[in-house]
């Protein structure tokens, strides 16, 4: 028998009724033979989802041919305006994502160009974690940012845009970021520009 869980939330009586087998058959399945849908993949679950459909044009370009240099290689030799740069340290910088996920979203890159994590030497760690750490400080006091969202994305296979210069991203997250405007709309509202946010995080950065 299937119920309806709509109907048995509002506390009227559940709807029953045969349950199709795969053979088409139409038998019915007791109540002992349903399986917990909880337990099945594919099911919601406790994770929140970051919908970002207004980066479809960054994704649907496909890998263009890259720049004879690495767009973070090339950044550190720009100004700070230019090359949307928030803070700079011995061996690794912090610099604004030109395709953000969500407003203030940073991006902390070794000034060497290596592809993944355990290539980073001890020193090149230490100071991506400490800027890391800082960007979040920094992002929390400026934006009153309710979480974030950090991780690195190892190989185009996992996800890297550039996939050849390791790159840490610093998401800040606010209970209403994840609403439908970007899914009904395919819109994200942005609502500072990224020289206005570079502005504000780099004099933020070492008060």
């Amino acid at each position: 028998m299937t119920t309806d869980p709509d109907a048995a939330a509002a506390g009227s009586s559940p709807v029953t009724g045969p349950t199709p087998t795969a053979d088409g058959s139409g038998s019915v399945t007791t109540d002992a033979e349903l399986v917990d849908a909880m337990t099945l993949p594919g099911v919601p679950d406790e994770f929140q989802r970051l919908w970002t459909p207004h980066r479809m044009a960054y994704i649907s370009a496909g890998r263009e041919p890259m720049e004879q240099n690495c767009p973070f290689c090339a950044a550190p030799e720009k100004s700070d305006e230019d090359g949307l740069i928030v803070a700079r340290g011995k061996t690794a910088y912090v610099l604004l994502n030109l395709f953000p996920y969500n407003s203030g979203h940073l991006l902390v890159c070794p000034y060497r160009h290596i592809a993944t994590y355990d290539q980073a030497t001890d020193e090149e760690v230490a100071e991506i974690g400490a800027l890391t750490q800082r960007g979040m400080r920094v992002l929390r006091a400026v934006s009153n940012c309710d979480g974030f969202n950090l991780g690195m994305n190892q190989g185009a296979i996992a996800g890297a845009g550039v996939d050849g210069h390791l790159h840490q991203h610093i998401v800040p997250r606010w209970a209403s970021d994840a609403n439908f405007f970007p899914i009904i709309a395919k819109t994200k509202a942005l609502p500072q520009l990224l020289g206005d946010v570079r502005r504000a995080v780099a004099d933020a950065w070492d008060a």
